[in-house]
């Protein structure tokens, strides 16, 4: 493919290929914007449900829920699916949509800087290429950068080091001292697994997580088959799901001045929950959580708390003060022998991620440091000031209701909208205006005054919805139905159509 004398190669590129990219994908397909590339770092699509494969890995809300409401699957197994068939979806997607041939895996974008004499992106890719296109959507996803902490002492552990982000099938549990450092969503789902097989399992708890029973259960052939033949049905129990999760989420955690008494009523659930299945006091107390109900994830398990009552499982809450070879040593100096450490230590979202790679905007503007001198921002959730036929897919403000397929919906929604009037004025570069950008920053930041994050006690949460500067600046303070409403009405001149930076 050769371009144009000052053309760009690409009318879009897009980085990355989980549920986000292809769903930007679908959509400028859709806008007969067909000639895109899709640029992957890792060897194959669906993002985290490709990298992530521990033992007991499930989506944690509800299989009807978490899929594109256009292309429903009749056929998940569980009401909460395990990993293996979310990556099968994944996969159903590319190849319906034709997806997979515009796919360029194992390639690392490295940068990305606005060329403004020629109105076009040049995308920088590990190995000295470089791409040009007319538009940029990053869909790296908020959970695309595995941190493990400076344990003091780590680089000398003599036996095996396994990050559920990077898991090692064929190493054996079986008869092992494992350690688990890290207790969020995924160690609730592989704590029951490694208890199962190892010797000996200690949990290492930095900040307990709010649990509440998981009421899954098989889907039998008779309702997949009742699903595939009649869609309407499986519509209602998608619309069903998703307001009940309204109802957590929106009500619970974002008005949570206004329903306080929801709030605590999840929390009692919770702790219910815990003293139900957990026999020793202490370490009830000790899994309890002393920060308010929403500040934090919470999850679903009806197998996590009842692990502990196990003999050979332990859980500790010192802190860790170093590694050694042979085991871990804490605050108090008690060693803990082992001859596997496993890390479920989550994400690094706000140092490394927003944005996962150098984007360089108009006037030289690099926008991880506008983000972090300027506060975490995006109007929308989806364009920024400066960065002119831009759209990040993984922004602030941008991840509405509990799955992550209304934010990826809403987006494309904001699109298909943004675009038909780009093309309706006959322009071929947009850039979202100071004005606009700064009323939604400023409209979002008031509502979130009435949330939890901000209204409830959060002290102890440690929670990534915090950035470094203390701000919830991830979830979009509004409804499912808000978001999307607002995703297909928004003012149009809220843009500025037209060549970016010049008069």
């Amino acid at each position: 493919m050769t371009p144009r004398d000052g053309a760009p190669l690409y009318d879009a590129v897009v980085v990355g290929a989980g549920f986000g990219g292809m769903g930007a994908a679908i959509q400028l397909d859709r806008l007969g914007l067909r000639d895109f590339v899709i640029l992957e770092r890792e060897a194959d699509l669906g993002g985290t449900w490709h990298v992530n494969r521990y033992p007991g890995l499930a989506v944690d809300i509800a299989s009807v829920t978490y899929s594109y409401s256009f292309e429903p699957n009749p056929h998940w197994s569980r009401l909460f699916a395990p990993g293996a068939e979310l990556k099968k979806y994944a996969e159903h997607i590319a190849d319906k949509y034709a997806l997979r041939d515009r796919m360029r895996f194992g390639t690392t974008v490295e940068s990305a800087h606005w060329d403004a004499g020629q109105q076009h992106w040049v995308v920088a890719i590990s190995g000295g290429e470089s791409l040009t296109a007319r538009y940029l959507l990053t869909a790296t996803g908020f959970l695309s950068q595995p941190y493990t902490p400076p344990f003091p002492g780590i680089e000398s552990f003599a036996g095996k080091i396994i990050h559920t982000t990077d898991w090692d099938a064929d190493h054996d549990l079986t008869d092992r001292r494992v350690a688990i450092i890290g207790t969020g969503a995924t160690s609730v789902q592989l704590v029951p697994e490694v208890a199962a097989r190892a010797r000996a399992l200690t949990v290492f708890q930095r900040t307990p997580i709010w649990v509440v029973p998981k009421v899954d259960m098989a889907i039998p052939p008779a309702v997949q088959r009742l699903f595939a033949r009649i869609p309407v049905s499986q519509k209602a129990a998608r619309l069903v799901n998703t307001s009940l999760l309204e109802a957590l989420m929106v009500v619970g955690v974002l008005h949570y001045r206004q329903a306080r008494p929801l709030n605590k009523a999840a929390a009692l659930l919770a702790r219910a929950h815990l003293r139900t299945q957990v026999r020793d006091e202490r370490v009830r107390e000790q899994l309890t959580p002393h920060y308010d109900f929403g500040c934090k994830r919470p999850t679903f398990s009806n197998r996590y708390f009842t692990t502990f009552n196990k003999p050979h499982v332990r859980l500790e809450t010192e802190s860790i003060e170093r590694i050694e070879p042979g085991g871990i040593v804490t605050a108090d100096g008690t060693e803990t022998q082992i001859d596997t450490l496993i890390l479920a230590t989550g994400f690094n979202l706000w140092d490394v991620n927003f944005p996962a790679f150098e984007i360089i905007g108009r006037d030289g503007v690099d926008l991880g440091k506008f983000w972090r001198e300027n506060r975490f921002q995006a109007y929308e959730g989806i364009t920024v000031p400066k960065f002119p036929n831009f759209l990040s897919l993984n922004s602030p403000y941008s991840y509405s209701g509990l799955s992550y397929f209304t934010t990826i919906e809403a987006q494309m929604k904001h699109m298909g909208r943004l675009f038909r009037e780009l093309r309706r004025r006959g322009e071929t570069t947009f850039e979202v205006s100071e004005r606009a950008n700064s009323e939604f920053l400023d409209r979002v930041t008031e509502k979130l005054g009435s949330s939890v994050f901000y209204g409830g006690d959060c002290a102890t949460a440690r929670s990534y919805y915090f950035n470094q500067h203390g701000e919830a600046a991830l979830l979009r303070p509004t409804s499912t139905v808000s978001a999307h409403r607002e995703a297909v009405r928004f003012p149009l001149d809220d843009y500025v159509y037209g060549p970016a930076g010049r008069p």
